[in-house]
């Protein structure tokens, strides 16, 4: 049974059947305040509640959900139960809110299994507005409508409407070799340079020469595409022989990072620039802090960055 507040307003929770237990932040946060901290607690929060419970749902703001769900992915390794991810466009007390059907179709994909007895979807996932979304594939793409994530580069991998229809070879196998692990550390000493025409010197110089930065994400054109202008290649290389590691990522919501298919991208893998393929940008970020708060060597760190870890790359 569900008492207090969230039995008096959401009373059909008591209709699931299972033990419920709510959570909640000594003071809640809007999701533009989300930090790498907050990662790390929500880390540990599942990991010492992980024997007891069949699966997690974590409510979090739209605005930054994408970054949450791509980092507990990467934090939460071995992870054989599912950690769904969900909100609203409009606050539960609404009356055209969306928040009552999110909640409710992600607590009963939380709680599915299979036959067998295993968890349907063992892997952190986006529920929103119908679709369930590979975590570390979505992307925010709508401010103002209900359907506010796509995943372009990665199928659903369920649908639900009457019932919820699994996509279940697209899902991440269930696999119970290793006990679930959870990093402890992330290195936030990374940063974004996004091009756009008319891009100056000044502006990547400030961005690439930035004290302290391991890890850049380079948010290019097309397929991986970039200025030839020398002193633009000439500010990455210095930044890769620096030892910062650079990640390729294409601009596009669709498609992917092919370094070299056209001149404007040739070079950039010439001097060492990391192909991203088609990792989403809010991916590459929570996986280079990831990546980086290993300390690993560099070679293996280049490896870990390019390879795919936990779906997110094709």
């Amino acid at each position: 049974m569900i008492s207090g507040r969230w039995g008096e307003r959401l009373p059909e929770l008591n209709r699931f059947g299972f033990q419920l237990t709510v959570i909640a932040l000594d003071k809640p946060i809007d999701s533009s305040n989300v930090t790498p901290g907050h990662w790390l607690q929500w880390a540990h929060l599942i990991r010492e509640s992980y024997d007891r419970y069949d699966g997690f749902v974590i409510l979090h703001g739209t605005d930054t959900m994408a970054y949450s769900a791509s980092a507990l992915s990467f934090l939460l390794e071995n992870l054989n139960k599912p950690v769904i991810f969900t909100g609203s466009q409009l606050p539960l007390g609404t009356v055209r809110t969306d928040a009552r059907e999110n909640l409710m179709t992600a607590l009963e994909i939380a709680s599915a299994k299979s036959d067998t007895g295993k968890p349907v979807v063992p892997e952190v996932c986006i529920y929103f507005h119908g679709l369930l979304l590979r975590g570390n594939r979505a992307k925010k793409v709508e401010s103002t409508h209900f359907d506010a994530f796509h995943s372009e580069n990665y199928p659903m991998l369920a649908e639900a409407g009457v019932t919820i229809d699994y996509n279940h070879s697209l899902i991440l196998p269930y696999q119970k070799v290793f006990p679930l692990e959870v990093t402890t550390s992330l290195d936030s000493r990374v940063a974004i340079l996004k091009l756009f025409p008319g891009i100056t010197r000044l502006v990547a110089d400030s961005t690439v020469q930035m004290p302290g930065l391991r890890g850049l994400i380079l948010e290019t054109y097309g397929s991986g595409n970039a200025p030839t202008a020398g002193w633009f290649t000439d500010s990455l290389k210095k930044a890769v022989e620096r030892g910062i590691f650079v990640l390729n990522v294409s601009q596009c919501n669709g498609g992917k990072v092919v370094q070299g298919r056209y001149e404007t991208s040739r070079q950039l893998a010439d001097i060492g620039i990391l192909n991203g393929s088609d990792i989403t940008t809010e991916a590459a970020v929570t996986k280079m802090m990831y990546v980086l708060g290993k300390a690993l060597s560099g070679s293996e760190t280049r490896h870990q960055l390019t390879a795919s870890l936990r779906g997110e790359v094709s």
